[in-house]
């Protein structure tokens, strides 16, 4: 079977086949798109996207399932209609040519109605079932309804020709998006068009706080479950991107690895292996502690390990920050060169919360990084409340845990109420949570590192001085003091007071051990005189007992030839007197 083949086929969930409508997140949303062969309603107020929707809807058909489609306007002419799109990348008059596409302008006339007091739509089913016919379309589209009923003020001939459309294309087995204008009281204008669509969307393009955010809404959808709350969706230059917030569930994978933190010194208080893979942590600490610096040493490991990372940044331009970090030591330009480090920079009033959770949504999508970094989330405050800043960043650590993504953020702490309740809130949802503060002591200002929490692991309880320098980050033992803690050159005192108390103490030892060493050696020299006179009067005693011997020797030898004079014996007798003895 081929691959088109294969597209063409309807997706059945449960009994009910439906057809992909190629959206981003809105396939999911209604659990695998539009119901096949019925119509669905789109309505919405002027500016919410409910022509661009339909428009994608047929273009994704026929380009990525090979269902050709019919778009019926009664407002905007082909031309026109194909220029506004031209912007999103899709090309009608190409998909014209290929016969995948065709585009029908109907003008509706009240002047001609108002002078024959007739209205039928017979015409309309005639021209659109021949263009159907000519490519053989699976998908039609009507944009809008109301433009095809302007001239009709009998409600009782209204309904009646609207039925009769709806019937007419389901017996066509076209799987169609009629558009319709909001009502005061209804979904639509006429008020009917919802009850007799198997498929109701509602959108909406709503202003708080002078930012707009678009919001999509299945109200209705016959014979299959779908999500049911408000989605926010983003309009750019790929078309619409819907995120789908129901989909987030508790059931993610969870990874044993563990990625360095691009500090040793931090490594080390976390048990000497860094962070979990696909997990999160929260830096936080008041203005200038180090947090984007923190977040830069992170984004720089990951890319040293040749894997992508997302830098969302809140506050300052990508540029600002590559020279700001390259003064300690890390050049971010050459990540970014080779592609494995991507910036992000937005204020967040250019969107509302919801609206900047479908873009980072889509961006990490799109790049498919293995770290993300949000700086700083603190700045959501501006367009939401605690509450809402909250629940979306539990949807956003939902998606990045299911995609084991490790993510970063960091937050401003000020002396507010409403700021540490975001710090204090936010620090609830991530594994782990670095807090870096300014310690004040000796008329210096110096940072002190703590690890408030690292769950599923082992962790330092105790404060380490935090200090940036121009090779890198670096996390020192802070000293205990008569004072309390010492940092900074109070910390360097201290140390310089240790290194002398050290040397006086070695130079004392040194002087004793010079002293044990002049005396060993007077000692070993009176013991080695000792040990000559020893000798010389060994010696002497020595002498007197040999020549005692040798005086002994003599004695008995002239004792001995004394006696042998005595008895008149010769030394020739003596000789001959042994040799007798021998015979």
């Amino acid at each position: 079977m081929s691959k088109s083949q294969k597209k063409k086929e309807p997706v059945l969930y449960g009994t009910l086949p439906k057809a992909l409508t190629g959206i981003t997140g809105l396939d999911e949303i209604t659990g695998g798109g539009l119901p096949l062969g019925r119509p669905t309603l789109i309505c919405g107020e002027a500016g919410c996207g409910k022509t661009l929707m339909s428009i994608e809807f047929i273009v994704r058909g026929a380009v990525q399932y090979n269902e050709p489609g019919v778009f019926v306007a009664f407002e905007e002419k082909s031309d026109e209609l194909a220029m506004n799109v031209a912007s999103l990348g899709f090309d009608l008059k190409k998909l014209q040519a290929e016969n995948k596409l065709k585009i029908d302008h109907v003008h509706i006339d009240r002047s001609e109605i108002e002078e024959t007091g007739e209205y039928d739509l017979e015409g309309l089913f005639i021209r659109l079932g021949y263009a159907i016919d000519s490519i053989g379309a699976k998908r039609v589209v009507l944009d809008t309804l109301e433009n095809l009923f302007s001239g009709l003020d009998n409600q009782a001939v209204l309904r009646t020709e609207l039925r009769r459309l709806f019937t007419w294309l389901k017996e066509k087995g076209v799987t169609a998006i009629i558009t319709g204008e909001r009502g005061e009281g209804s979904l639509t204008r006429q008020g009917l068009e919802e009850y007799v669509s198997d498929c109701v969307i509602l959108l909406d393009n709503r202003v708080v706080n002078q930012i707009t955010t678009r919001r999509l809404r299945v109200i209705k959808y016959r014979g299959t479950v779908h999500g049911t709350n408000e989605y926010p969706f983003l309009i750019d230059e790929d078309g619409i991107s819907v995120l789908p917030v129901t989909s987030l569930k508790m059931a993610n994978k969870v990874s044993t690895d563990r990625v360095s933190t691009g500090v040793s010194g931090l490594d080390n208080m976390l048990g000497g292996k860094g962070l979990y893979r696909g997990g999160s942590v929260l830096v936080s600490g008041t203005a200038g502690t180090g947090k984007t610096s923190l977040a830069a040493s992170f984004a720089n490991e990951a890319c040293n390990r040749k894997e992508k990372c997302v830098y969302f940044a809140m506050e300052e331009s990508p540029n600002q920050i590559i020279r700001n970090i390259r003064s300690i030591g890390i050049d971010l330009q050459k990540h970014v060169d080779s592609g494995l480090l991507y910036f992000n920079a937005s204020r967040p009033n250019l969107y509302g919360l919801e609206m900047h959770l479908v873009a980072m949504h889509k961006c990490i999508k799109q790049y498919k990084p293995s770290v993300v970094i949000i700086d700083p989330i603190t700045n959501f405050i501006n367009i939401g409340s605690v509450s809402e800043v909250k629940n979306m960043l539990v949807r956003m650590i939902d998606f990045l845990q299911e995609e084991q993504i490790s993510v970063m953020f960091t937050a401003l702490s000020l002396n507010t109420i409403v700021n540490e309740q975001t710090d204090e809130g936010v620090s609830s949802l991530v594994d782990a949570w670095i807090l870096v503060r300014d310690i004040e002591f000796n008329g210096e200002r110096n940072r002190g590192l703590y690890v408030m929490k690292s769950r599923g692991m082992k962790h330092s309880n105790q404060v380490r001085e935090f200090i940036i320098t121009d090779t890198g980050l670096q996390l020192v033992d802070v000293y205990l003091g008569p004072d309390g803690i010492l940092t900074g050159s109070a910390r360097e005192q201290q140390m310089l007071l240790e290194r002398t108390g050290e040397a006086i103490r070695s130079s004392a030892v040194n002087r004793k051990d010079r002293e044990i060493i002049r005396k060993r050696k007077v000692l070993e020299a009176k013991i080695a005189s000792l040990h000559t006179e020893f000798e010389s009067v060994e010696e002497e005693l020595n002498k007197v007992y040999l020549e005692e011997e040798l005086k002994k020797e003599i004695l008995n030898k002239n004792r001995e030839e004394v006696m042998r004079m005595r008895r008149g014996e010769t030394a020739e007798n003596k000789e001959k007197t042994k040799t007798s003895r021998k015979k």
